[in-house]
């Protein structure tokens, strides 16, 4: 029971830790899109894959190798601390070195100073890495939610100054760069904990093996993510990355309020679950059904009003809604793939992880590859939208490769991870496209909006309370803070 209230009071916070984030993010991403163009956000999108492989890098692995030791000591954290300082310092001074280098790929000379400006940030990050990892270990996820939501606001307030100020995408570099600062500071307040001189880099060695593959795969997972952007850097004109990096971003606001959540308490509780088959099968099942519930209908309700939700910035930025009502649809099933792979970690089988992601991302630059040079097209597809159609197919197939490996550790069937999320997927889609037709009358895009919000809304939690009565009431009493979960 004990487990069970600490996994409730988690998803509790990284709900309200998550929600608030993103509700942040809407405020301060709809004011400085009244400043900033596609051009600005085009420009610190292509640099989004070098700045995720340089924190890849600089983290190593080693949270989660934190994580999966039952009793780690002030060693081990002091270690890993130092570890990723000297790995950041050394990672920044090449990327200053590579600055011209991706200036001239990207066909732009502004990217030197940008991109050696805009990576301090992840050196900046390197010193809250081991604070972090103190309290993801402990599930101290309220404290998280704390200094998640000071680092946005204090970032997001001096994004804005500087927006206003006319400093164009010197902007969004600063409000990183903020972000990240803040976060060391209020982590390290919160952990309680400080590094000492003495180091030594024995309980590295004792956790390397498990961190290497985790730092591949982090690697790869960061392809994943943001190919796109800094690939399609290349081919097309930066406005047009910027449209469609405005789009990721709010599907990205959904799927990681959601994914975010999950994986705030997934591994470390898949972990003190311990090694019990049925135990795990149970606490697996019942976090993948509370996923699917949430998921499902957050991301279609998402897609179901993306041009609502765009029409309500500048009207130059009407080509995003496009992109974002197909991106949500996809972004639905990536918190139960983050699921997925928090479990197989969660096992120790990091290498199962790596592997996976490699090869999945190894898929993703063929794709692009394949349809930008022999110019491909599919149902009357072609270019950047058949490479994102082909990408979100390909996330969602994959979910059945991640299943295989479940069902080899756990002997949970296929079927019946089926039964606990095809319900929602199927009330979730009848409910927004019902909300679609029933409103297709309304011309006002505020009452639009609203509109369909409620109907969709509304359809979905009547047919959750037909058809899955038990499960909204745990959820109801989770939210109250029962011990039901």
């Amino acid at each position: 029971m004990e487990l069970k209230e600490k996994t409730a009071r988690g998803l509790l916070w990284g709900f309200i830790s998550n929600g608030s984030m993103q509700i942040l993010n809407v405020v301060f991403g709809v004011v400085l899109t009244f400043y900033l163009s596609s051009d600005d956000y085009g420009m610190m999108a292509v640099l989004s894959i070098y700045s995720a492989i340089a924190a890849s890098l600089q983290e190593s692995g080693f949270v989660a190798a934190l994580t999966n030791r039952r009793h780690p000591t002030h060693r081990d954290y002091n270690s890993v601390f130092w570890f990723n300082i000297m790995c950041s310092a050394v990672i920044y001074i090449i990327l200053w070195f590579c600055a011209p280098l991706i200036a001239d790929y990207n066909h732009d000379q502004r990217l030197v100073n940008l991109s050696r400006y805009a990576f301090l940030g992840f050196f900046i990050a390197s010193f809250s890495i081991t604070p972090r990892a103190i309290l993801f270990k402990q599930m101290r996820v309220r404290e998280q939610t704390i200094c998640n939501l000071l680092a946005l606001l204090l970032s997001g307030l001096a994004g804005i100054t500087m927006a206003v100020s006319g400093m164009a995408y010197w902007s969004i570099a600063t409000q990183s760069i903020v972000f990240v600062g803040a976060t060391a500071i209020i982590s390290w307040h919160y952990s309680r904990w400080r590094p000492s001189l003495t180091i030594s880099f024995v309980p590295i060695r004792h956790m390397l093996p498990f961190s290497l593959r985790l730092l591949v795969t982090n690697l790869f997972v960061n392809i994943n993510k943001y190919a796109f952007e800094s690939l399609l850097g290349h081919f097309y004109p930066k406005s047009s990355i910027g449209y469609y990096s405005q789009a990721n971003k709010w599907n990205l606001m959904g799927s990681q309020t959601i994914g975010g959540m999950v994986q705030g308490v997934a591994q470390p509780m898949f972990v003190e679950v311990g090694t019990d088959p049925e135990r795990l099968r149970r606490a697996f099942l019942k976090m993948l059904q509370f996923t699917a519930l949430v998921s499902f209908p957050a991301l279609f309700g998402l897609s179901l009003v993306a041009h609502q939700v765009i029409g309500l910035l500048p009207a130059r930025w009407l080509p995003a809604a496009d992109y974002l009502q197909l991106l949500a649809i996809g972004g639905a099933f990536i918190p139960i793939a983050t699921l997925y792979s928090n479990f197989i970690i969660s096992r120790g089988k990091s290498q199962v992880y790596m592997w996976n992601t490699i090869i999945q991302s190894l898929l993703l630059l063929l794709i692009i590859y394949g349809v930008q040079h022999f110019h491909l097209q599919l149902w009357g597809i072609s270019g950047l939208w058949l490479m994102i159609v082909l990408y979100l197919l390909l996330q969602v197939l994959w979910l059945i490769v991640w299943h295989t490996f479940l069902w080899r550790y756990i002997r949970l069937t296929p079927l019946s991870a089926l039964k606990a999320t095809l319900p929602f997927l199927l009330m979730a889609a009848f409910a927004t496209a019902t909300a679609h037709f029933l409103t297709l009358s309304i011309t006002s895009t505020p009452l639009l909006l609203l509109a369909r919000i409620a109907v969709a809304a509304t359809l979905y939690i009547a047919m959750l309370a037909l058809t899955s009565r038990q499960l909204l009431v745990e959820c109801i009493h989770f939210v109250r803070h029962k011990k039901q979960v």
